[in-house]
């Protein structure tokens, strides 16, 4: 089985727990709140930049 991928970044996993951390208080471990995501607006939106896929094997 292979490494870890980081989050974050683009290496392998170094098991730095920065993916851990609050998008709004970088000092606390992410407990899940929530807060992050509330908002007034009607809805939300992402830029997505890549997307990963696994090959397929050919055999």
């Amino acid at each position: 089985m292979g490494k870890k991928l980081c989050e974050l970044y683009d290496r392998e996993c170094i098991n730095c727990g920065e993916c851990d951390l609050c998008d709004l208080d970088p000092t606390k471990v992410c407990d899940s709140c929530g807060k992050c995501l509330e908002t007034d607006n009607d809805y939300k939106a992402i830029t997505i930049t890549k997307i990963i896929t696994k090959e397929k094997k050919q055999t």
